[in-house]
């Protein structure tokens, strides 16, 4: 009986408009079908193996767990995975991937490879519709097998023989050195025809080739550049091609707080995660993704700039309702399991700042101008002239009442900066000096109302004693130098108050039991992301030694494929929150950037 590893026990494969997670025994936990946002065919992740799953490996005694992979990797700079198992009878190896889709029909590949011996092997399918709750009509069609269940159909092809029993598809095989056999599914929409029947070696070729001449791209060939490529691949893979827009991460639920109830459904586009990883897309060499993205904003936020949302569908969807699946247990009992995101409609100010920043980034690294962009930008900022001042849910989507979050007043700042440039540049048209006035005003603000002098540090919110690692963001953005004496408290103050025992940051103080400034009960890891931005602000202010020694100790957080979720639990000592996360890839690409660029390395 297999049950849902650890977090980073997980492998990531996609095919840039969805993803599965493979866990190190050879079983899919995870995949939903045809979209990030679907419904998953696989949640076993988040439930029991009732729930759906496709388990891949050596023949094993039904009342023991499925062995472990001795080895596993992905094939040079690829999403191609690559398991080996060493067992009493020979080596095998599995390779997983999704092949790019230039068709309709998703699919993902499994080729089961002979090493040495003979090595009996067994393929266990069970394929759940409807996040686990819909058992599909599974039968022969022409000798391909054919699982269907509403408007889905999902087709399974393979030369091996395959059978029924218990709801489940089982192949039993053997094999020797030399001998390949694939399994392939492949999801069709059940009215249409069919999906033509698989080539996996050819799209093994073709799949490698992609990502061979898509890291060829990269401009970054620093002392970290292995950990920069995993994160690129990554982000790559958590782009929705059809639109450019790009996940938070590819699952739903998976716990900040293990048994807890801080779980989220991550499988949509938030303007923050997008805008900085359009920013660190762009200073790697790939443009084409940060246009794509660029266009995918001008979409989603056509006509309405004024409510703007923090996210959207990865097609530019605005409503993105929050529902409850109470027919799963969760992952290690965490509940509730969520679909869709409640929070979509927060007022979190800081999303202003962070667009208008990815925009003059684009704009400053030449990207071909967009009338549309400027004219955006523009409509944002006469949007902030009468709302900066507002309180705000904050970068953390609190669920608690709105406060004066100080990165909410930074951000604003950053917004009417950034387009004061434009203005200068003379790239666009806009009342300078009452842009100008403003700037100084929300300046003025922060300083005089989110400034604790006593302490010497920023706060969390005005009038508030808690910090909150975004105020480590305030030197990063140009808001004040490097070596203000407030930026220096800051940081030290964060240092004192936010660390763990392993000096990792957490984003602010929770209480436990009770529900705190966040408006939800239970505690949370360390967020990866304050962590590399502290790493960030020690580099900027001269304590380069200490930067690295942090980025050194973070990378050796990711797990054995170069993959980070959102948190590191420090009392467990694992990673926990959704994953493979967008942003704790982002800040490790930008960190690598600010230590290499500063010789601050070692060997």
């Amino acid at each position: 009986m297999h049950v849902a590893g650890r977090i980073e026990d997980y492998a990531l494969i996609g095919d840039m408009q969805t993803a599965a997670l493979v866990c190190r025994d050879g079983t899919v936990d995870w995949l939903c079908l045809p979209r990030f946002d679907s419904h998953a065919i696989f949640a076993g992740l988040l439930g029991t193996e009732e729930h759906g799953f496709w388990r891949l490996g050596p023949a094993h005694s039904p009342d023991a767990p499925p062995p472990t992979a001795a080895r596993r990797t992905y094939r040079g700079d690829s999403l191609i995975l690559e398991s080996e198992w060493d067992t009493p009878r020979g080596t095998v190896r599995v390779t997983d991937f999704m092949p790019p889709r230039d068709t309709d029909a998703p699919q993902l590949v499994r080729i089961v490879e002979g090493v040495s011996g003979r090595v009996p092997m067994r393929s266990a399918l069970r394929m759940r519709f409807s996040y686990g709750r819909v058992v599909p009509w599974v039968h022969k069609v022409d000798g391909r097998t054919v699982a269907v269940a509403g408007p889905d159909s999902v087709w399974l092809d393979t030369s091996a023989e395959t059978f029924g029993k218990d709801l489940t598809t089982y192949s039993d095989f053997t094999v020797a050195p030399g001998d390949r056999i694939a399994f392939t599914i492949s999801w069709q929409p059940s009215h249409k025809e069919p999906p033509a029947p698989a080539e996996p070696e050819n799209a093994l070729v073709a799949t490698e080739d992609f990502w061979r001449e898509w890291v060829e791209h990269c401009t970054y060939h620093g002392p970290y550049r292995e950990a920069v490529v995993r994160s690129l691949i990554t982000l790559k893979a958590l782009t929705y091609a059809p639109t450019g827009g790009i996940v938070a991460a590819p699952t739903t639920s998976l716990p900040e707080d293990i048994g807890g109830s801080r779980n989220w459904d991550y499988r949509y586009t938030w303007l923050r995660d997008a805008a900085i990883t359009l920013s660190s897309l762009l200073r790697t060499g790939y443009r084409e993704e940060a246009r794509a993205w660029r266009e995918w904003l001008l979409r989603a936020v056509a006509g309405d700039p004024e409510n703007l949302q923090i996210m959207y569908g990865i097609a530019g969807e605005r409503e993105l309702g929050e529902a409850e699946l109470d027919w799963l247990p969760g992952y290690e009992g965490s509940t509730p399991v969520r679909a869709g995101n409640g929070a979509a409609h927060q007022l979190q100010l800081d999303v202003y700042g962070e667009v208008t920043e990815a925009l003059h980034l684009a704009h400053m690294t030449g990207l071909a101008r967009s009338d549309y962009a400027s004219l955006l930008q523009l409509k944002l900022i006469r949007y902030l002239e009468t709302n900066w001042d507002q309180p705000d849910e904050g970068i953390w989507e609190v669920r608690g009442p709105r406060r004066h979050f100080v990165h909410s007043k930074v951000m604003c700042w950053v917004a009417v900066d950034r387009t004061i440039k434009l203005i200068e540049s003379g790239d666009a048209d806009g009342p300078l000096e009452k842009w100008r006035e403003l700037r100084d005003d929300i300046h003025r603000d922060v300083c005089e109302k989110g400034y604790d002098k006593e302490r010497n540090t920023f706060t969390q919110s005005y009038g508030s004693k808690e910090l909150d690692a975004s105020l480590l963001l305030i030197p990063q953005m140009g808001f004040l130098p490097p070596d203000d004496k407030r930026v220096i408290g800051t940081i030290e103050a964060i240092q004192r108050e936010l660390s763990t025992p392993d000096g990792f940051i957490l984003r602010y103080p929770t209480t436990g039991d009770d529900a705190g400034v966040d408006g939800l009960e239970g505690d949370e890891g360390a967020f990866l992301a304050c962590s590399f931005w502290m790493a960030d602000d020690l580099a900027m202010i001269g304590r380069v030694d200490e930067a690295r020694k942090l980025f050194e100790k973070l990378l050796a957080l990711r797990n054995d494929l170069g993959l980070l979720a959102e948190e590191w639990d420090p009392r467990q000592q694992r990673q926990v929150g959704n994953f493979p996360q967008a942003f704790s890839h982002v800040p490790l690409i930008d960190t690598a950037l600010r230590l290499t660029a500063s010789g601050a390395y070692g060997g």
